[in-house]
């Protein structure tokens, strides 16, 4: 396989992200069921198979754009429905629900770092477009995309995890107004993260917001992954 090639670029991009971003809804849907919530369980979304959490923009058809045209690659899925009345105070415990989907990206990272260290001495004899070549571009892009979208899910806007933490923050009344912004959560993404980058350059909230913990947090598992490397 051509590893400049198209189906190269968006196999190690796609792979990654997509089991990235099903853990991340499914750890939504564990974390609402340990404090009383069972409605992620009894539709099914508890469950590890992509098809119940793919959405057919976010999951596949943008990110294998952003792969194709190498620019940074992220996506997101068909949100885990929470139902709050079924929590226990509820405003503080779907700030924990959202938290657990960061939680879990950034446990996803630390097992990519661990399987690069295990296997480094493979990985810098492997042939390139070989398959062992084709395993560490998924460990490496498994670790940037886990880190990214830990990151990046706690900027803090609805419809973001971040959003709902800010929520749980604020006094009830202000936080209903704030909640109903989530009703306009995909056009504040595309003006956030496109349009406003594109007509205001020092206003690129991914670059400002989101590349520097992201990059001072995959310092740290790439360290752990040389530590394990020797």
């Amino acid at each position: 396989m051509n590893p400049n090639g198209i189906i190269w670029s968006a196999a190690v991009w796609l792979i990654p992200l997509v089991i990235a971003i099903v853990f991340h809804e499914v750890a939504h849907g564990l974390a609402a069921r340990a404090l009383g919530d069972r409605t992620a369980e009894r539709l099914n979304r508890l469950s590890f198979n992509p098809l119940r959490h793919v959405d057919p923009v976010g999951t596949v058809i943008l990110p294998l754009m952003l792969a194709i045209a190498k620019a940074p690659v992220f996506g997101w899925a068909k949100p885990v429905p929470v139902d709050t009345r079924a929590l226990p105070d509820p405003r503080r415990a779907m700030m924990l629900v959202a938290l657990a989907g960061p939680a879990m990206n950034l446990a996803l990272a630390l097992v990519g770092a661990v399987l690069l260290g295990l296997f480094a001495q493979t990985i810098e004899t492997a042939p390139e477009g070989g398959a062992a070549a084709f395993i560490a571009s998924n460990l490496v892009n498994f670790l940037l995309i886990n880190v990214f979208l830990a990151v990046f899910n706690l900027i803090p806007l609805p419809p973001f995890d971040g959003g709902h933490v800010v929520a749980g923050l604020l006094p009830e009344p202000l936080a209903q107004k704030w909640d109903g912004l989530a009703r306009f959560g995909f056009p504040l993404l595309i003006i956030l993260l496109l349009v406003l980058p594109a007509l205001i350059p020092s206003a690129n909230i991914v670059q400002r917001l989101v590349a520097p913990p992201a990059q001072a947090l995959t310092n740290v598992y790439l360290a752990i992954a040389t530590a394990i490397g020797g």
